[in-house]
């Protein structure tokens, strides 16, 4: 595991590995399967990013606002390689909303960080980027976050082909499940749907339920982190899609989401219904991405490992033992 960063460290206390956006929910992830293996782990994020005891792992943890100048160069000073997970996603009416706030996290943190190996002498820094399947849509489908995304993954590829650093971007699709340190679930979909069945619904989309999204639970995400780290010198300036490669019609998912609520609690399946999209409804909200890890897996040997039945239970299990104790975290 990660052999080619351990093989390409000059430090006699190993590699260190930095990982931006570590207390977020891929993050808790990704530092819970970096502890595991004998490096030097800087955990970075705005709130203290939870750490798992015992492990051969020798763990910084190291609390900043990036946003802030001169924050992300000392975030990565001395690292061998760097993880990029932080991501703004906050808004008003959606999680997707762009503002000044969201560039300057989604795209300016590149910048900063790309500028902070820039002259560096020796052995050029791995950085792996944390990108949306969505940045591979015709610009005319895109939400506003997937132009961030997508104008951030030129940061890096610009860099990488200069010599700066060796860059790889993954683009994951929809992303859920529970992550192993925090037990948090996430903010998306399958989240939501789960919430909302716990609270007894109804579920609501705006399509007819064969609008399909690649489903990748966040531990195979974490492990897709540590491959691309293990073979960051054959990734190197590419772009690269990570996922199950399968397409879950979201009606189905609901279905399924509502019948394990009704098995854990008792009640009647909450029903799951077609509504009509509020305005902020993006055109990709409607599209069904599909995710082509074949050619990431020929190089790295990774694939998901999560059956999809059991990811869901584990949501539900969640939720449901958060509404027990008075609520569920959002």
């Amino acid at each position: 595991m990660i052999s080619e960063v351990l093989n390409r460290s000059n430090d006699p206390r190993g590699p260190l590995i930095t990982v931006v956006g570590a207390s977020g929910f891929i993050g808790s992830a990704l530092v819970a399967e970096l502890a595991r293996t004998p490096v030097r782990l800087r955990a970075v994020s705005r709130r203290e990013a939870p750490v798992p005891a015992g492990t051969p792992a020798a763990v910084e943890v190291r609390r900043a606002d990036l946003a802030r100048p001169g924050e992300v160069r000392d975030a990565v000073e001395g690292a061998d390689a760097v993880v990029h997970l932080a991501a703004h996603i906050g808004g008003a009416q959606s999680w997707r909303a762009a503002d000044e706030r969201s560039a300057r996290v989604n795209v300016g943190l590149l910048h900063d960080l790309v500028d902070a190996f820039r002259g560096r002498s020796g052995t050029l820094p791995a950085v792996v980027f944390a990108s949306t399947l969505q940045a591979g849509a015709d610009v005319a489908r895109q939400g506003a976050y997937a132009r961030q995304k997508s104008a951030a993954e030129e940061v890096l590829l610009r860099a990488a082909s200069e010599g700066v650093v060796r860059g790889v971007v993954l683009r994951l699709p929809t992303v859920y499940g529970r992550s192993p340190l925090t037990g948090w679930t996430g903010r998306g979909v399958v989240a939501s749907v789960a919430r909302r069945a716990v609270e007894d619904g109804p579920v609501t989309m705006w399509h007819d339920g064969t609008v399909g999204r690649d489903l990748l639970h966040v531990e195979d995400a974490a492990r897709a982190f540590v491959a691309a780290l293990d073979h960051a010198a054959r990734l190197d300036g590419g772009t690269w899609s990570v996922g199950t490669g399968r397409l879950e019609p979201l009606g189905e998912v609901f279905s399924t989401i509502a019948g394990l609520v009704s098995e854990r609690t008792g009640r009647p399946p909450v029903p799951v219904v077609s509504t009509e999209p509020p305005d902020h409804a993006e055109a990709g909200d409607f599209d069904s991405p599909v995710s082509d890890p074949s050619a990431f897996r020929a190089v790295t040997g990774w694939s998901p490992r999560v059956p999809l039945q059991a990811g869901l239970s584990a949501v539900v299990e969640t939720m449901v033992a958060a509404e027990s104790r008075g609520g569920i975290r959002g």
